[in-house]
């Protein structure tokens, strides 16, 4: 019995860290898509992107 609750304890941390890793990729894809979104814009608008602060 305590197997089993090891195994599906080790199971579930293997999920967990694949939907973490899952996560962090899907931030960066759209971290990076925002960033080109908001350059594109900015050049169709003409603003001077690199002065202004971006946060």
């Amino acid at each position: 019995m305590a197997e089993d609750t090891e195994h599906d304890v080790n199971r579930r941390n293997l999920l967990l860290e694949a939907a973490r890793e899952e996560m962090v990729k899907f931030e960066r894809r759209e971290n990076e898509f925002r960033r080109k979104d908001r350059e594109e814009r900015a050049a169709e608008l003409r603003l001077p992107l690199g002065e202004i602060q971006v946060h």
